[in-house]
């Protein structure tokens, strides 16, 4: 299917459209859809993978990854034998409802409780485009700095969740993870916040948490 947008007509509102269309799809199959934003190197898919490996014998997940070129990250939920679709953007730097949607039919949405939509590595250009998903979850990671929460509010208001990603390293890098979460709180009083590390599993299960909190709470099931 073409999405066709009239000359002068509203791209975000078209976007939006697109976007209820494939909320829809995935509701109608009693699937949760998680939209994973964040810039490059924030870990995002490694807390992903993270998830797959916790919740994959609880629930059946599948993966649009979205990329500018490649399927790097592709390759690696892959690996666990969950259902993948990568999406290449090319020049864009966002997903958005019209790629999604040209995902969705190659997912076997009937065997899938979890989506899980990984976006292009950045702060400012996904925040305006809906893709269909039912919870928007962004990662900043300690080694973009302190203010990198600052200076980008928008992507925040959007947000359910903001994870603080590598805390482990945050005194080597010269950053304070409760600034950011309270500078995230400032912009979005009630954000949930959570502070991670991969490498040491700190608020891993705490992630794991908010995401079979997402599900309860996402009543779509038929």
């Amino acid at each position: 299917m073409h999405l066709t947008i009239p000359i002068g007509s509203d791209i975000f509102d078209a976007n939006r459209r697109h976007a209820n269309k494939n909320r829809k799809l995935f509701e109608s199959h009693g699937v949760t859809a998680i939209n994973i934003m964040g810039a490059i190197g924030s870990g995002k898919t490694t807390l992903i993978e993270l998830a797959i490996k916790h919740l994959g014998e609880q629930c059946r997940i599948g993966v649009i990854a979205g990329d500018v070129v490649a399927d790097i990250d592709a390759s690696r939920f892959k690996k666990y034998g969950v259902p993948t679709i990568a999406r290449n953007t090319g020049k864009e730097c966002h997903l958005d409802a019209h790629l999604v949607d040209h995902a969705i039919p190659k997912l076997p949405l009937t065997n899938l409780d979890l989506v899980f939509i990984e976006n292009v590595g950045n702060l400012i250009c996904p925040t305006d485009f809906e893709l269909g998903e039912h919870k928007r979850a962004v990662i900043v990671s300690v080694s973009e700095g302190d203010d990198i929460v600052s200076k980008h509010p928008m992507i925040f208001l959007s947000s359910d969740l903001v994870i603080v990603n590598k805390v482990d390293i945050s005194e080597f890098v010269g950053a304070d993870p409760d600034k950011m979460v309270n500078d995230a709180k400032t912009i979005k009083p009630n954000i949930t916040t959570l502070n991670t590390s991969a490498k040491t599993g700190d608020g891993i299960n705490a992630w794991i948490n908010w995401i079979k909190a997402c599900m309860q709470d996402n009543t779509v099931k038929p």
